[in-house]
Parts: C-alpha cells; structure tokens; sequence
C-alpha cells in the first residue's frame, strides 16, 4: 500500500511504537494512548511494545497489531523511545508511507525531538495538523554471492562495512557507477544518509548533512592511508563494495541488523525508492536541534 504522505493533517487513527522493557516507557505510552483516545482518535499499539510492557501497565484496552497492520490502517506512529526505537520503526514502516512523530525516551535524540515533559502539550498540535513534514531518504542495499542476492535490507541512517571481530583490516574495492574508485585498506566504510551523518559517521569524521541534502556520505573507518578522506556523492549514485581481503568481514544496516560476508562478496547501495516522513512540532529547527544535542557554543564550565 502506498498512499503518499497525505493523511496526517487530520489523523484518526494513531499507531504507538515504544522500546522495550522500560517502565518509563510504559507510563509514557499508557498516558499518550489514553489522551489520543479521549481527543476521539483511533489508538494502536504495536504488537511487541505491547506484550512487553504491557506486563507493567495495563494496556488491554487498545488494539495490539503488527507493523504490517499498522501500515495498512495508521495515519501515523508515535514512537516513544531514543533513535534506535525510530530507525527500527522507519525500516519497518517506509513501504507504506506512514508519516513518524518521535518522542524522546533515550539520551541524545536526534530523530525523536519532542521531549517527554512536553509529549501531551504537542498533542493538539499534532491533532490539529500544525506539524510540519520533512522527508528522509534511505538507502537500500543488496548483498551479493557468486551473482546471486542472498540478503536485502533498507537503512535509515548508514549501511557500514566492517571487519569484524578479528583485529586485521578488510580490504575492499570500492565501485561508483560502474567505475573504480579505490582499493580501501581499513577497518571498514560507512555508507550514510543526511539523517545518518550525525550518528556513528560523525563519529569517524564524517560531515554532518543537512537532511534536505541530497547526497550519501562515503567515510573510511580508520584508513591504512591517511589521505583516504570522507566523500559526499550524488544520491542517485550507484555504490559497489567488493570484498578482496578479510578475516571476518560483516555488514550492518542501521547498526541493528548484521550479517557475516564472505571474501568476493560486494554489497550493492543505492538510494531507495521509499522514503520517511518525519513530523516536526512548531518551532522546530534542525540547527536549534544540534546546537542543542552537541552543546555548540556552550562555554567552558570552570570553578
């Protein structure tokens, strides 16, 4: 089902999505279902959310389904929780255009920017549909054996290829349209988004994007070269990493999905044709958000 990012200006009917196996989590999410469910919106709660927190409050009173339910039947999620609720929740919903709000549980939050103390005072708002929609893009990926596709997956923030566990470098080639870039000796390379450049890419060194950029982050993990620097190319490119060396070689989509590859593998990236919907409150801004989250202009506290 695809339905474009049309139906949130007048929500009805609102999924729930939170992180597991926390108590704050679960008097957040029991608040939030009855305040949406009291302003006539139709409440869901995700199915897993549901059956782990639901031993610490009460929640029999909501529908519980799964995430294909949910794409099928929501206006929009509500994610309650940090950035690792939202990426695992952006990947499971992206085929069918449900827009995300997200409310922050966890630490940093760069993706979930409405914070707990003010989750019921942005509910009007959000009802009302003074929210107001930014797009993400993600990158799909293909993993490649002897020509044949052995795995697939979507990624929000960064597809990253690594070493493993063993402490030898991987060597890979890396192939841009077609045409050969580098043989890389490293720790490994992230592929990043806009969205994902403030995560473990800001980490190695890479250039924080802005999200309306169209482009995708290429940043080397501890180069045998130093003047293997970080790239930014064409979100339309098509990306190849061929694996020629490694002990252990592995790839993680999102941090949250890995899987063990093997020497001649590639991995194959290219820009996804779905995309997520964020829904910011009024006021937002995304430079307001970092100076914030990565204390810019903060001046040294001294005695």
């Amino acid at each position: 089902m695809n339905r474009g990012f049309t139906s949130y200006r007048s929500p009805r009917t609102i999924a729930l999505v939170g992180k597991y196996h926390s108590q704050e989590i679960a008097e957040s999410l029991r608040r939030l279902a009855e305040y949406l469910y009291e302003r006539g919106a139709s409440v869901f709660i995700e199915r897993e959310t549901a059956e782990n927190i639901g031993k610490k409050v009460d929640l029999s009173r909501w529908v519980t389904c799964g995430f294909n339910d949910i794409g099928a039947h929501a206006d929009l999620a509500i994610v309650l929780g940090g950035d690792g609720t939202m990426l695992n929740a952006a990947r499971r919903l992206a085929r069918y255009c449900v827009p995300l709000v997200g409310v922050n549980q966890g630490r940093l939050g760069f993706m979930t920017d409405i914070a707990r103390d003010d989750m019921l005072t942005c509910m009007d708002d959000l009802l009302d549909g003074r929210f107001a929609p930014e797009n993400r893009m993600l990158l799909a990926a293909e993993v490649m054996r002897d020509g044949k596709e052995i795995a697939s997956n979507m990624a929000l923030n960064d597809v990253v290829v690594d070493k493993g566990a063993i402490g030898r470098m991987i060597e890979f080639e890396l192939f841009i349209d077609g045409e050969f870039i580098y043989n890389l000796r490293s720790d490994g390379l992230i592929v990043s988004t806009p969205t994902g450049s403030t995560a473990y890419s800001m980490s190695a060194g890479g250039p924080i994007l802005n999200p309306t950029l169209t482009g995708i982050a290429l940043v080397p993990l501890c180069p045998h070269a130093l003047t293997n620097r970080p790239i930014i190319v064409n979100d339309n490119a098509d990306i190849e990493l061929r694996i020629a060396t490694a002990d252990d070689p592995r790839v993680h989509f999102d941090g949250q999905v890995t899987l063990d590859l093997l020497p001649g593998d590639s991995v194959r990236l290219r820009r996804s044709e779905h995309k997520i919907c964020f829904l910011h409150p009024p006021g937002y801004s995304y430079f307001a958000m970092l100076r914030q989250k990565l204390q810019w202009s903060e001046r040294p506290k001294g005695p």
